[in-house]
């Protein structure tokens, strides 16, 4: 009599069975990932889109938040970095704020964000008393964050495009501050440039609250410099 091996039954259809099993379940928790991902940022942008407002219709604040957005080759402000710096300007000379607080990275002698934001305010016709530099300003909660610890802002308006408000407003709520938004999109932006911000910002919403419920990090921190208000 002929022993016979059942096809399911034989190593090397288990093994199969097993690898097909496994890339079902990781398939499947990667989907509920993102779903988790994607729901944090359309949350987040509808918790916190009601407080998105133009330089016109803003309420008042005595400090308004710039955040970095990158410098080109020769240490100018980029496109999207120079609309912030001209929307926050247009809130100093409307009366609305008193004070920018230009935050941004500058970790590398070479690389000073919050220096040339100051230029180009300056350039705009804002004097260098009412300009504030934050240098360790290397990430959205770490600007959100120094600006409460060691700039003593309770309440802010920030400046930047609409598409990173969201976060910057839950940021900043998590972290004690009474904020709101401008937005800064002060022209049509290239549709391959907006199609990666909005990607970008799905990940990094997520990332914003995991470092506010689970993480917690402590940026850099100094010696207070308190901005009167």
């Amino acid at each position: 009599m002929t022993n016979s091996i059942s096809p399911l039954t034989h190593p090397a259809t288990r093994g199969w069975i097993r690898l097909g099993v496994l890339v079902r379940l990781t398939l499947m928790v990667g989907a509920i990932a993102a779903g988790v991902v994607a729901l944090t940022r359309l949350y987040t942008a509808w918790r916190y889109g009601g407080a998105i407002y133009t330089s016109e219709s803003a309420p008042a604040r005595r400090v308004a938040l710039v955040f970095g957005a990158g410098l080109t080759r020769d240490g100018r402000p980029t496109a999207v970095l120079y609309d912030r710096v001209a929307a926050a300007v247009a809130l100093y000379q409307s009366g609305k704020v008193d004070t920018l607080l230009m935050s941004g990275d500058n970790r590398v002698e070479t690389y000073n964000e919050p220096a040339a934001m100051r230029q180009a305010a300056i350039d705009l016709g804002v004097p260098s008393t009412a300009i504030v530099l934050d240098h360790a300003g290397r990430r959205t909660y770490d600007s959100c964050y120094r600006a409460k610890a060691i700039f003593g802002v309770t309440d802010v308006v920030l400046v930047t495009q609409t598409f990173h408000l969201p976060r910057a407003l839950f940021l900043c709520d998590q972290l004690g501050l009474n904020a709101v938004g401008v937005s800064a999109d002060l022209r049509v932006y290239r549709r391959s440039s907006q199609l990666i911000w909005g990607a970008r910002e799905v990940v990094a919403t997520a990332a914003a609250w995991w470092d506010v419920y689970v993480r917690q990090p402590l940026p850099v921190l100094g010696e207070p410099e308190p901005i009167a208000q």
